[in-house]
């Protein structure tokens, strides 16, 4: 396997990082800046994402929690796709990881998702780069209304 590359998204919250934490660990929050899941804030607990089909791809992410330490670091592997895809890259194999840490104002939130190995991940890097971004500022409301 050649170079991989990752997408990293930093932003400060007006949170407390225990505020946070819920909206990143428990499944119904997570389910509304996310996608459908289910996940346990549990290490070794395997979960899935499920969204919309793209070609051969299932609309299936397969995960398992890494790390756990709350409300400092969740870390968790990301798997889908398919090889047999070629409009939308071949199987992606990362680990998506997030760090929170108390700043005056609220809550820095690194978001990194780790591990696009490229020419073959490039469409899934291309296209979850931008959605990274927006999916952190939906965290926000979420953990706003939550």
């Amino acid at each position: 396997m050649g170079e991989t590359h990752a997408i990293t998204v930093d932003k400060v919250l007006p949170y407390a990082a225990d505020r946070i934490w819920r909206t990143l660990t428990t499944s119904e929050l997570l389910m509304k800046w996310l996608m459908p899941n289910d996940f346990q804030p549990s290490v070794g607990h395997r979960f899935n994402f499920r969204t919309k089909p793209m070609g051969d791809w299932d609309g299936v992410v397969h995960c398992e929690v890494l790390d756990c330490d709350p409300p400092r670091l969740l870390r968790y592997s990301w798997k889908g796709g398919a090889d047999t895809n070629p409009d939308y890259g071949s199987k992606l194999d990362s680990v998506v990881t997030w760090t929170l840490t108390p700043v005056e104002g609220g809550t820095h939130v690194r978001m990194v998702h780790d591990g696009f190995a490229f020419p073959g991940n490039r469409f899934a890097f291309d296209m979850m780069s931008p959605g990274w971004g927006k999916i952190v500022d939906a965290i926000g409301r979420v953990t706003a209304e939550a």
